[in-house]
């Protein structure tokens, strides 16, 4: 029961998350390419990706 609840939780979660991460990628002075690169790899791996954005990512 409480599995469930907690999953739903997290996982949305990590959808706000990666969606504020990709709003910010937009709105970033880096190039078209690297704005690409960086919304595929959060769109294929949530997590690793949002955690690699916040560390690597255009400042």
């Amino acid at each position: 029961m409480f599995g469930l609840e907690f999953g739903g939780i997290f996982g949305l979660l990590i959808l706000i998350a990666d969606v504020w991460a990709i709003v910010k990628i937009f709105q970033s002075n880096a190039t078209t390419g690297s704005k690409v690169l960086w919304i595929v790899i959060i769109l294929l791996l949530p997590i690793i990706g949002l955690i690699l954005w916040y560390l690597m990512g255009p400042k």
